[in-house]
Order: structure tokens, then C-alpha cells, then sequence
């Protein structure tokens, strides 16, 4: 952890398999601005691999917590899809604003990191990340929303 990231920042996403990953980490469990009921958050993407490694910073809001829950539950379901022509791809958080993650449910999986905003850098990881990613996924997410105080029902309205 760098040091810039505060002692109670946590990972509300972690896409790995055994030589490479993807994260977003938090910096802190404190929203940086809370504007009509919505709060925003500071975080940072981060990449780590045998040939690259780096961070970027990556804002969201507690919508977008919401969004990352919907968009596990797209993914899933496209898993299931047989008749595909293009692999599933979705960015979150939507991309525009701040630096953002675009999913490619291919095989293996390709995770890219866009500083779009900013440098324009995009890094594309691919990873092999298993059976049980998705469960995992969910779980951070749950275990995010209980330490922020935000929307704590997972997608199918059960408290974590």
C-alpha cells in the first residue's frame, strides 16, 4: 500500500489470476464530497503484472456501487449466452468522467484500465480468473457497501 492510501482504504474490486491483476482500491472509507444524497469516493485502479505496473486515480459515487452490482449480473448472464456474435464488454464506472475499467467477457478475460480524462493511456490485461470470480466479486462488493453505509441489499434485496 502506498502512502498515500489511508490504513482503512479497502479493495472493492480484484480481478487476478496467477501472474497478473487488476484492482480498485479505495483511499478511504470517508466520501470526499456527498452532494443530494449521492457520495463520492476517491479510489485508484491499479495494475500489476510482470511487465507493467501502475495506479491511476479512479472516482466513483455511490450510484456507481449499484452499477458495479448490475454489471456482475450482466456478465454472468452473458456467460450463459451461446449465441454472442461480439464478446460482452461494459465499462464501469461509466467512462467520461474519471479514469474507468472496460470489461471483454472473452477467454481469457481482458480487463482494460483507461485514464481516458487524463493521458489517454489504456492498458489491456488479459486474465484467467476462474470459476468462482464472480462470487468473489459480489462478496467485496457487499463487504464495500456495509463499510461505506451504502445501498447494503445485494442485488437480490438480502442484507450481507
Amino acid at each position: 500500500m502506498d502512502t498515500n492510501t489511508q490504513p482503512d482504504a479497502i479493495e472493492l474490486i480484484r480481478l487476478a489470476d496467477l501472474t497478473q491483476s487488476i484492482s480498485v482500491r479505495l483511499r478511504s472509507t470517508e466520501p470526499t464530497l456527498e452532494s443530494l444524497g449521492v457520495r463520492y469516493y476517491d479510489a485508484e485502479a491499479v495494475v500489476t503484472s510482470g511487465f507493467v505496473n501502475g495506479t491511476v486515480y479512479l472516482g466513483f459515487d455511490s450510484e456507481d456501487l449499484k452499477s458495479w452490482g448490475q454489471l456482475l449480473d450482466a456478465i454472468e448472464e452473458a456467460e450463459h449466452e451461446t449465441d454472442l456474435d461480439d464478446p460482452f464488454t461494459a465499462d464501469w464506472p461509466p467512462s467520461g468522467r474519471t479514469a474507468y475499467l472496460r470489461f471483454i467477457a472473452e477467454d481469457p478475460y481482458v480487463v482494460e484500465s483507461h485514464d481516458g480524462p487524463s493521458t489517454q493511456i489504456v492498458v489491456s490485461v488479459p486474465l484467467d480468473m476462474g470459476a468462482k470470480w464472480i462470487a468473489e466479486s459480489r462478496e467485496r462488493l457487499a463487504a464495500a457497501r456495509a463499510a461505506l453505509g451504502v445501498d447494503t441489499e445485494d442485488h437480490h434485496g438480502a442484507r450481507p
